[in-house]
């Protein structure tokens, strides 16, 4: 008996080590499947909001091992009446005015409380949506062929006549003290970008789209009027041995 528990020992302990390793690759695939899929879901939640920003509103700050972007996502866009055409009823937006309404071309939008109207947005001084130069209330809600605005002229048209629809940034951060990334939303434009984790907690509710982080880096490099940007994101999950770092780019048009 003793000769057989300890050949069956030995048998035991080499099938072990034969079986260990197949098993571990295993689990170490099945934790890199999951990790990418997570990676990939969250990269792909990111790159479809922020293709949806508005001209020249994409911004981007560190702090830290910690990095943040901020956009203010279009609701609906259009194009503006800009001169009279063959009908005594058409009503252009006159750039004279503090408050004026004015004619869509195309299909009605819809508006909602709140909702802004921004035109000719450059993300520069005089012409910037977060410090409300090129941004104004809009009057009167419901799916409109005719927009009214009040609270002062606008800087300047727009060489293509277009205008844009917003309502509240976007912000998108990555946590590195608590290895997250979040979200945050509906609060109200700021002039300088929240660059600190304490200061988005005290505009708006986070909401975690993605934990075990072990990196996450936001980079943006602006085009010039007409042509696009492009928002590189690396994002870097661990779960025990495995680990997945994933790197996308998004397009961003800044076109006005």
């Amino acid at each position: 008996m003793v000769v057989v528990i300890t050949i069956v020992a030995i048998l035991a302990a080499g099938a072990a080590l034969f079986i260990r390793n197949p098993t571990q690759a295993f689990i170490d695939s099945e934790n890199r499947a999951n990790l990418t899929d997570r990676a990939d879901t969250a990269l792909r939640r990111m790159a479809r909001d922020i293709r949806n920003a508005l001209p020249n509103s994409v911004r981007t700050a560190s702090n830290g091992a910690d990095s943040f972007i901020e956009f203010v996502p279009v609701k609906v866009a259009g194009r503006y009446r800009a001169a009279v055409g063959n009908s005594a009823t058409d009503n252009p937006l006159d750039f004279s005015l503090s408050a004026d309404t004015f004619d869509v071309l195309g299909p009605a939008v819809n508006i909602a409380a709140g909702d802004e109207l921004v035109i000719y947005n450059l993300g520069i001084a005089g012409s910037d949506v977060y410090e409300g130069s090129n941004s104004r209330a809009l009057q009167t809600t419901g799916n409109l062929n005719t927009l009214s605005f009040s609270g002062g002229l606008f800087p300047q048209p727009s060489p293509s006549s277009r205008f844009f629809v917003v309502s509240t940034p976007v912000s998108y951060v990555c946590d590195m003290t608590n290895h997250v990334l979040l979200m945050y939303n509906d609060y109200t434009m700021q002039a300088t970008q929240p660059s600190n984790v304490a200061t988005l907690n005290g505009l708006a509710t986070a909401r975690q789209l993605a934990a075990n982080l072990s990196t996450c880096q936001i980079n943006y490099v602006p085009g010039i009027l007409q042509r696009s940007g492009v928002v590189t994101l690396y994002l870097g999950f661990t779960q025990d041995a495995a680990t997945v770092t994933l790197m996308h780019q998004v397009n961003v048009v800044n076109s006005p």
